[in-house]
């Protein structure tokens, strides 16, 4: 079996291939940038791998970017953040829009759990620490009017 597959390379790259794809979903570019790196001498080889994987729906960069933008959310990410990441994984702003659209998550609750996660449920006594939290939710991927619906909401506007 062994001596089988290393005579085949093509069988090699979807074996593992598959192997990374039990662990969790992979987006193609992902993907195809681990199987270069782990057979950088079949690199035309792992473009028809891919395809065939996608084609018998293991791979799937649907499927990919719906686990991801739920991971995420889970980690107290904001839509920006999570759109930033999918981006950088190869995933079609499209696909990204339109995932982040369909998760049915309310990101300006989102941005109000994340902020009493970090800080408790005090108010600012400050400009300066409402700066302070500010920048760590937009940091995090909130838009401006979720930041600021987070303090309107909680607060009054004696500080």
């Amino acid at each position: 079996m062994k001596k089988a597959a290393e005579s085949d390379p093509q069988r090699l790259i979807r074996h593992r291939a598959m192997d990374l794809l039990a662990r969790r979903e992979h987006s193609a570019h992902e993907l195809q940038a681990k199987l270069v790196e782990k057979f950088p001498e079949h690199t035309p080889l792992v473009g028809p791998v891919l395809a065939g994987l996608t084609q018998d729906n293991l791979q799937s960069d649907q499927r990919f970017a719906e686990a991801y933008v739920r991971a995420l959310i889970h980690r107290g990410q904001g839509g920006y953040r999570i759109r930033q990441a999918l981006q950088q994984r190869g995933i079609d702003s499209s696909l990204a829009e339109q995932t982040i659209a369909d998760c049915g998550e309310d990101w300006f609750e989102l941005a109000v759990q994340v902020m009493h996660k970090k800080y408790g449920r005090q108010p600012c006594t400050s400009f300066a620490e409402r700066a302070r939290r500010s920048r760590f939710l937009q940091y995090r991927g909130f838009s401006a009017e979720q930041i600021q619906a987070c303090f309107t909401d909680n607060e009054t506007d004696d500080g």
